[in-house]
C-alpha cells in the first residue's frame, strides 16, 4: 500500500513539473511573438540605397530561351 502511494505522489510531482514547463515554453513562445509581431522587416531603405534589379526589354524569345535554360 505504501508503494502505491509512493508511486501516485511521484506521478503527480512529474505531472506538475511536465505542466510547469509547458506553460514556461508556451508563454515564452507568446513573448516572443508579441516581440517580433510589429517588427517591420520590409521597411524601404534609407540613405544611398541602389535599386537591385531594372529589367531590360527582352523580346520574347529571349525571355522564353531563359526560362527554358535556368528553369524558372
Amino acid at each position: 500500500m505504501k508503494s502505491v502511494i509512493s508511486l501516485v505522489r511521484d506521478s503527480f510531482k512529474i505531472f506538475v513539473i511536465f505542466t510547469i514547463c509547458t506553460m514556461l515554453f508556451y508563454f515564452g513562445l507568446r513573448a516572443i511573438h508579441a516581440e517580433y509581431e510589429n517588427y517591420h522587416k520590409y521597411d524601404p531603405p534609407e540613405g544611398k540605397a541602389v535599386k537591385v534589379f531594372e529589367q531590360q526589354d527582352q523580346s520574347w524569345v529571349d525571355r522564353l530561351s531563359l526560362f527554358f535554360r535556368l528553369g524558372e
